[in-house]
């Protein structure tokens, strides 16, 4: 099992360089590619643009 993943940050106040976005967003994906199931927890309707990325990656796999 691969578990979950939790980062928050505000857009207002990023504490996160663009170099570790990257590379968390990466290891997203290679979690991806290593799932056979992918579950979305989509707390209040909320997606953001790095979950809609993981999930349009997904189907594309």
């Amino acid at each position: 099992m691969i578990s979950v993943g939790f980062f928050e940050f505000s857009e207002k106040d990023e504490v996160m360089t663009k170099e570790t976005k990257e590379l968390l967003d990466d290891m997203h994906k290679r979690k991806i590619d290593m799932a056979d199931t992918v579950f979305v927890i989509n707390k209040d309707g909320y997606i953001g643009k790095s979950t809609e990325s993981e999930i349009e990656y997904a189907k594309s796999r």
